[in-house]
């Protein structure tokens, strides 16, 4: 699946594109206690039936100093790539971007932010800095969290800003 704005071109030919795990056919959006029944039944049937979730991912990135414009540039660029962006907040030398992917598991929503800098790096002309943390959730833990008045406050505002 690409992942870009509808009607939006392709960008840089011979480029490798940020793929996405898709949902599939058996996502369904439900509370959380109906799909943990559904799977207990399917379960005690001896079925497996691997079901999407919504994880939630922040992404931390930093290196050597950059131009502050062409950090916020790159930063927006990739929102318009990447438009399941949430929120960025950048400086200089660092900068953490939030947003939600939709995966199986963990595992696949960790792989696919992992790759997120380094392949859209050249497109958005991102500064050559490094992951230096990732934070997968899902969406039950961080709306509990968020309850709980502890965690990251909710992406808002949408979009590209300085700390």
């Amino acid at each position: 699946m690409r992942r870009a704005r509808p009607g939006a071109p392709p960008r840089g030919t011979g480029e490798r594109t940020l793929t996405s795990v898709g949902a599939g056919t058996d996502f369904e959006e439900r509370p959380e206690a109906e799909a943990d029944a559904d799977r207990e039944q399917r379960a005690q049937r001896g079925e497996e039936a691997a079901l999407s979730k919504l994880w939630h991912i922040t992404l931390s990135v930093s290196g050597r100093p950059a131009p502050i414009k062409e950090v916020r540039r790159g930063l927006e660029q990739l929102a318009h790539d990447h438009p399941f962006l949430l929120t960025s907040r950048y400086a200089d030398d660092h900068a953490e971007i939030r947003y939600w992917e939709e995966a199986r598991d963990l595992h696949d929503a960790a792989a696919v932010a992992l790759r997120l800098w380094g392949e859209h790096r050249s497109t958005s002309q991102l500064p050559p800095w490094e992951i230096v943390g990732l934070e997968v959730i899902d969406r039950e833990t961080y709306h509990l969290r968020i309850a709980e008045g502890y965690g990251p406050p909710p992406a808002a505002p949408v979009g590209v800003h300085p700390y």
